[in-house]
């Protein structure tokens, strides 16, 4: 009695009936010439590669963004050429900026020398004046926007909407329309209170946070809304009260728009000329835009070689902080961009 045997996978038939085995026997055998085992190249390439397409592909792509490099390259010179065009005339013992044509042709420290000495005009004091109006108007600038975007943010009060709406009104306005205004303001401060009115550095904060309050409170105030309120909510629920939670919960949550507008301040009042010159009359006031801008004022007697030095030493501290505080003002810009 034979025992039956189990159909191998060769000897089925397939789905329409007909034998499989010899297109299996012919899937299983090699094909003349043909080696039974696979090259290392094939292994590593996929099928349908073609040698060296990747190489070509990056090609294809340099080729198509090199305009890209070459705008760029252009947009750095452009905005390159004028800073080395100064740094050569600070260097220039000439005085003139004409002189300044051939970059560097004769390279001496007598600018920066007479910048620093000459007693008539103290810019090391001018220098000082102008750190201590921009920090103090940068730290005010953070305490005042940041205490009423908060207001805005978490409270829900009456004319809530018509207040933001004139924030908004108002900052369309540039502050310089109301100088002569400011002017007699401060004028009639100055007789009751001197260190707050004219040719007072008080005087000029003043003026610096009047008119920075309504764009970055309305700045701050989209940031503030990407914060969840669950976080006030669960802070309450354990006792904390309003002041705690606005200074230990969400001043540091929000650090990126308090530096981005800090800097922001910084930087306007660090380089602002008319306001400055309008309220500043002692020389010793001076802050650096003003005090700059009497080494060309007289007519034939202009020092463009020191004030150049003293514009690029002026220049110092606003790159310093940009280098320094740079990982903040992509995220403090765009944070409040969308309403969370």
């Amino acid at each position: 009695m034979s025992t039956p045997t189990t159909p191998t996978p060769r000897d089925r038939p397939g789905p329409d009936g007909t034998d499989r085995a010899p297109w299996a026997a012919a899937a299983a055998a090699p094909s003349a010439g043909t080696p039974n085992t696979l090259q290392p190249t094939d292994t590593l390439r996929p099928p349908g590669a073609v040698p060296g397409a990747p190489r070509s592909r990056r090609r294809r792509r340099s080729a198509r963004g090199g305009w890209k490099h070459l705008a760029a390259l252009a947009a750095c010179a452009f905005a390159l050429f004028p800073l080395v065009y100064a740094l050569s005339a600070s260097l220039s013992a000439s005085g003139s900026l004409l002189g300044s044509n051939q970059l560097f042709s004769d390279v001496t420290g007598a600018n920066y020398t007479n910048l620093l000495t000459d007693p008539q005009n103290p810019y090391l004091t001018w220098f000082g004046n102008s750190m201590f109006v921009s920090v103090t108007t940068a730290v005010g600038t953070v305490l005042m926007g940041a205490a009423a975007a908060y207001a805005f943010s978490r409270f829900r009060f009456r004319s809530r909407k018509g207040g933001l709406l004139a924030l908004l009104v108002i900052q369309m306005f540039p502050q310089l329309l109301a100088f002569v205004a400011i002017f007699l303001l401060l004028f009639a401060i100055s007789e009751v209170y001197p260190f707050m009115g004219l040719n007072s550095r008080l005087g000029l904060v003043a003026v610096y946070l009047g008119g920075a309050l309504g764009a970055n409170t309305f700045l701050m105030y989209g940031f503030f809304n990407t914060i969840p309120k669950d976080l006030d909510e669960a802070a309450s629920i354990d006792g904390a009260s309003h002041a705690q939670i606005y200074w230990t919960m969400i001043l540091p949550l929000v650090t990126p728009i308090l530096v981005v507008v800090g800097m922001l301040s910084f930087i306007t009042s660090f380089s602002d000329f008319l306001l400055a010159q309008i309220v500043l009359q002692d020389p010793g006031q001076y802050t650096l835009a003003v005090g700059l801008y009497q080494f060309v004022a007289v007519q034939f007697g202009e020092n463009w070689g020191v004030f150049t030095a003293g514009a690029i030493l002026a220049a110092v501290p606003v790159v310093a902080m940009f280098l320094f505080l740079q990982r903040f003002i992509v995220s403090g810009l765009t944070g409040g961009a969308v309403k969370g």
